[in-house]
């Protein structure tokens, strides 16, 4: 996913409660997933950066930053009642080592059109798509693999690291993509390119887990299993959706490039830094809810986070400071955070393995519907009233939706522990 727009998984656990705070590497299998899934990510990341900054010194266009994220989702859409169905029906494994493997080879395209000149809009918007694909089939499965990996009382410890790796990536991979870039763009995609290869290669290493696979046939019925389960559960309904549409409203990712240019006047470096601070505030809350999880009100929470991320992008939006955009940014990722631990957490919980996939499925579009069209969204509004009020309509829309979801769900409202197992709602 070319995104650094936020996301996606954790909960920690406390050294009090008895469990090692690197219990999920005690496991072999997890170690490769993990360092695979933080390759995967910081090769992304710079990819992110290239393409956005590339794509706007050829066209100076808010609107084609837009249509990056929109060529990107299509592929989730238009194939979610069969990406979900594989995961559950096959090797998860080996799925996202195939994924893997066309995300490099889309990052090679990158890096020959860059080498070529043959940058256009066109040719990566078909990229796009294919890293679009390419995402498609391995979120549902990626997500679903790490619980078949290590054994269930390290499950929690497992998804807290998952979005630390991912946050790191998103810390660092900015800041390297814009300082790579700023020596060419050949060179941001060819180390993109050596890093999408060795996660690749780490994930096929991992031996094939147990699994536990659908044998339904691939009907109807079953591709539409995930659906029926979501639209079931208040709990995961509500919370899946929630990110849907504050995302979808606040999301500022895609006029990064813009404002790292036009208002904040900074080169390619700036950009890396802007892209950089969500993660840096996503990282830092990680790191203490790895210490001190949220033990109550974990509905609250989720909902003060998004209307903390609301808030913090229609400061971000007004600033013409970088030190104050740095901020608000750092916020947005902070705030993020705190409503991601108790959605992920809740889905993870709620969710039985035989479904899983196809309830991940449909997870990743809202997710992608959140952040692509997200994108989308800012791009195309940016072009018709400018980036500025674009960015502030985008916040005060999520706050207005922390609001009504806050209303329309009380039960997700109310919850008040993550720890209780699937088997007991």
């Amino acid at each position: 996913m070319l995104n650094s727009g936020r996301r996606r998984e954790e909960i920690p656990m406390m050294a009090s409660s008895g469990v090692h705070r690197f219990a999920a590497f005690r496991h072999r299998s997890y170690s490769l997933f993990f360092t695979s899934r933080f390759f995967a990510s910081f090769a992304t990341q710079i990819v992110s950066v290239a393409v956005g900054w590339q794509m706007y010194d050829v066209t100076h266009n808010a609107f084609y930053l837009g249509l990056i994220g929109l060529f990107q989702f299509l592929p989730s859409l238009a194939l979610v009642l069969v990406t979900g169905s594989v995961a559950d029906r096959y090797n998860r494994r080996a799925i996202v080592s195939a994924c893997m493997l066309l995300g490099a080879i889309c990052t090679a395209l990158l890096f020959g059109m860059s080498v070529t000149g043959t940058f256009a809009p066109m040719p990566v918007f078909a990229v796009m798509l294919l890293f679009g694909l390419e995402r498609a089939f391995m979120a549902p499965a990626v997500q679903s693999l790490a619980p078949n990996l290590i054994p269930a009382e390290d499950l929690s410890n497992a998804v807290a690291w998952n979005s630390s790796s991912w946050q790191a990536a998103t810390i660092i991979g900015p800041v390297a993509g814009g300082l790579l870039y700023g020596v060419s763009a050949e060179v941001a995609y060819a180390v993109a390119l050596g890093l999408m290869f060795a996660s690749t290669v780490l994930m096929a290493m991992i031996p094939k887990p147990q699994q536990r696979t659908s044998r339904e046939k691939p009907t109807w019925n079953s591709l539409l299993a995930g659906f029926r389960f979501i639209t079931s559960e208040p709990v995961v309904l509500g919370a899946i959706s929630l990110d849907l549409f504050a995302v979808l409203l606040g999301g500022a990712t895609a006029l990064m490039p813009v404002f790292a240019r036009d208002i904040l006047t900074l080169g390619p470096w700036g950009l890396g830094l802007l892209r950089s601070a969500p993660g840096i505030g996503a990282i830092l809350t990680a790191m203490f809810l790895a210490s001190f999880p949220i033990r109550h009100r974990a509905g609250h929470v989720m909902f003060v986070g998004v209307a903390l991320f609301g808030a913090a992008t229609i400061v971000f939006g007004v600033s013409h400071v970088l030190w104050l955009s740095v901020g608000a940014l750092a916020l947005m990722g902070a705030a993020d955070m705190l409503s991601v631990y108790v959605r992920e957490t809740l889905i993870a919980l709620w969710t039985p393995d035989d479904v899983r996939g196809r309830v991940s499925a449909v997870n990743m579009v809202f997710v992608g519907a959140s952040n692509e069209l997200g994108e989308f969204r800012a791009g195309t509004m940016a072009s018709a009233i400018g980036a500025v009020p674009a960015v502030i309509v985008g916040g005060v829309g999520t706050l207005a939706v922390a609001l009504i979801w806050s209303l329309a769900f009380p039960k997700l409202r109310k919850i008040d522990s993550l720890d209780a197992p699937v088997e007991e709602h």
